[in-house]
């Protein structure tokens, strides 16, 4: 196989060495009942399995077909932590009975295709050791967090290989500060969405409380009225709730639009126009307290999300204020003192997706499931300015959230994508797009990941860090990523180089920032306490 070229930058620094795996070797018989979670042989019909899948077809979805346009052509990176080391044939094995059996993981993409036809995936043998790379490492390196760092943030940059399946997994089997191993995922973002990939995800792991039982996603229960009565009190909130909802629909549609034409961010010291989008791009992250983020949201009364979304706006806060005067630059421009025009565009599913057991009987059984890019986009201003009080942050923050919940922005973006390609045509469909990209300054998400501890393949996890979808042609300067799992939240920051020399002082920035909200609302209880 072809070493990427984030393997040779690390060779040139002679602290590794680079093989690919063979042929997996027996499992023990532990190693063998362990991953028997049916109760059944899965290699008496492995051959039929593969007999019946080759050669089956798919169209490429209109998001997925953006996601291969020269300006858009994205990546997902996602960093596991595990808790042992990684036991390669252990890890292959697992991931050839599930991973593999999923339709997008074992199909190429046809691009090149005849007039008339569309782009399509197309079913194929998987030959699993073109997909596994294992580095020889040498646990006695120096620094191994900045060494994941490294590697991570050269892999983001390496294009796809087109030849096979669209996916990578790396094994580096190395003690980090927060993991005894490490296991990076590359994954092209045609083959799903982060709703899609997490949900594949835990459909291949196991509770590792509970072996035998899939994990589950937290999910918030909406309030449901006991009462019959309809009064005419409810029909005129019913009316005005409604007529709310077409008016931020119609108000998020056109500033999107005109975002994607010609309204640009205030020009900051992390979003300068004389930068390239081809510039190089840099991965670093930090595992963060999610019981302090929790402990913020009860006081506030706010969500998770509401909470994130206000600890970024009052850490790009920090960041620039920090650094305006560490440089010396006008206030004017660069120093938060005044607000600022600073947006954050965000990728939201559209759809339900399909419970994670739906997606583990498709591995085991070859049933139907849901899959794809099912996203439209959102734009929402983030509060950037200096603020005496930290949690003025998140009040902003649920003000703008709670109107893009009481909207059809997302729906309409992606019926917009969805049709936009046959009116429009793909380039222009992918420019509008990259418009909104290039003329916001952050890229964010924040993906819920499981409450409960869990195996991924027969690895127990410590953490899971989705980093930043980057490409060559992908604009924004910073993107940020917030994952939770069990009890912590990881934060992950892709920044462009140029712009961003040292990412780490934004993630103090977001611990600064989490501290600080964390120190009022304490004070605030002590407070209420002595009232008492």
């Amino acid at each position: 196989m072809v070493v990427p070229s984030s393997v040779s930058v690390a060779m040139e620094k002679g602290s590794l060495r680079v093989r690919t795996i063979g042929p997996a070797t027996s499992l023990s018989a532990e190693h063998t009942e362990d991953h028997d979670h049916g109760g059944r042989d899965h290699r008496e019909d492995d051959a039929a399995w593969k007999m019946k899948m080759e050669g089956e077809e798919e169209p490429l979805s209109p998001c997925g077909r953006l996601y291969h346009t020269l300006c858009l052509n994205v990546s997902v990176v996602v960093i596991f932590g595990f808790a042992t080391k990684i036991d390669v044939n252990v890890l292959k094995e697992r991931m050839e009975k599930t991973w593999i059996r999923h339709p997008r993981f074992s199909s190429k993409l046809l691009l090149d295709v005849k007039k008339g036809q569309k782009e399509r995936w197309v079913r194929t043998k998987v030959n699993s050791d073109d997909h596994f790379i294992v580095l020889d490492l040498d646990q006695d390196m120096e620094n191994p967090d900045q060494f994941i760092e490294d590697y991570a943030s050269d892999l983001s940059s390496t294009p796809v290989d087109l030849s096979k399946p669209l996916w990578e997994f790396h094994v580096l089997n190395v003690k980090t500060s927060n993991a005894e191993s490490v296991g990076i995922f590359k994954i092209h973002h045609s083959l799903g969405d982060g709703m899609s990939l997490v949900s594949l995800t835990l459909a291949a792991s196991r509770k590792s409380s509970k072996p035998e039982e899939l994990p589950s996603i937290p999910t918030s229960m909406k309030p449901v009225s006991k009462s019959g009565n309809r009064s005419l009190y409810m029909y005129l909130v019913a009316i005005w709730l409604m007529l709310q909802l077409i008016w931020n629909t119609l108000l998020g549609i056109t500033h999107l639009l005109a975002t994607a034409l010609f309204l640009r961010d205030t020009n900051t010291l992390i979003d300068s126009k004389e930068v390239t989008v081809h510039s190089k791009k840099r991965i670093v992250h930090r595992v963060i307290s999610l019981d302090d983020i929790k402990l913020v949201k009860n006081e506030t009364n706010t969500t998770i999300n509401d909470v994130v979304v206000g600890l970024t706006g009052a850490a790009l806060s920090r960041y620039l204020h920090a650094t305006s005067h560490e440089r010396s630059i006008s206030a004017e421009t660069d120093c938060p003192k005044k607000e600022v025009r600073l947006r954050a565009n965000v990728a939201v599913n559209v759809r339900e997706a399909d419970g994670i057991q739906d997606l583990a009987d498709m591995m085991d059984k070859g049933s139907k499931c849901k899959w794809g890019n099912v996203t439209g986009c959102i734009v929402i201003p983030l509060h950037v300015a200096v603020e005496k009080d930290p949690l003025e942050y998140i009040r902003k923050a649920k003000l703008v959230i709670d109107k893009k919940k009481l909207s059809f922005d997302a729906k309409v973006t992606y019926y917009l994508i969805r049709f936009g390609q046959s009116l429009l045509g793909l380039k222009l469909s992918a420019r509008l797009m990259y418009g909104v990209a290039s003329n916001t300054t952050v890229m964010f998400s924040n993906v819920v990941g499981p409450a409960e501890e869990i195996d991924f393949c027969g690895h127990r996890v410590a953490y899971i860090t989705p980093t930043a979808r980057t490409a060559q042609g992908h604009a924004p300067g910073v993107v940020i990523h917030f994952m939770s799992y069990m009890n912590k939240m990881s934060v992950a920051v892709c920044a462009n180089q140029d712009m961003l020399p040292e990412p780490h002082k934004l993630l103090d920035d977001v611990e600064g920032s989490l501290r600080d909200m964390k120190k009022v609302v304490l004070e605030r209880k002590l407070n209420r306490k002595g009232l008492d």
